[in-house]
């Protein structure tokens, strides 16, 4: 679907996992071309969904979907990742017929996949949850757990797990 590898799939019998990364926004024409992305890959699910249905789709989105995502929603309100119109794409990407899988199983806040490196912001827990693992709808009952594992230290971001039973 694109030339920078952002998107790759993999399929697994009846469910196809994909691994996604969305463009960040760090200036006007990154954010324009996020937005571009965004768009296009909305087009290219809605048709993947017509011959797959059970997919998903884990990675960085680079957004946070609600305040409860993000440590400082009031001061980061203009900042790319948490813009209204981003935030507005990833509702409108998961009510196409998602399930955020965290949420899912957890609504408490303060749970984030990314923290800068900078103001020590990992060990004060000043974060950003910019990392899904999206689910298909039809998928729902299968779901089992979906975790953020924030002990993990090897980068700015951490993993995070869904887990789900095999279609029978």
């Amino acid at each position: 679907m694109d030339f920078e590898g952002r998107n790759l799939r993999a399929d697994f019998g009846a469910i196809s996992v994909m691994s996604l990364y969305l463009p960040s926004g760090t200036n006007s024409d990154r954010l324009d071309h996020k937005f571009k992305y965004m768009d296009d890959f909305q087009v290219y699910i809605n048709e993947l969904k017509k011959s797959i249905p059970n997919l998903i789709i884990c990675g960085d989105y680079n957004i946070c979907h609600e305040a409860i995502d993000i440590h400082d929603p009031i001061r980061n309100a203009t900042v790319s990742g948490f813009l209204p119109e981003e935030r507005a794409w990833l509702a409108g990407f998961i009510k196409s017929g998602f399930i955020d899988s965290f949420r899912h199983f957890n609504k408490e806040p303060h749970h984030y996949s990314w923290w800068s490196y900078r103001a020590n912001a990992r060990n004060n827990n000043k974060g950003w949850r910019i990392d899904y693992n999206l689910v298909s709808e039809s998928l729902r009952a299968q779901l089992q757990r979906a975790v953020i594992l924030p002990e993990a230290k090897h980068s700015d971001h951490c993993p995070i797990v869904v887990e789900i039973n095999e279609i029978v």
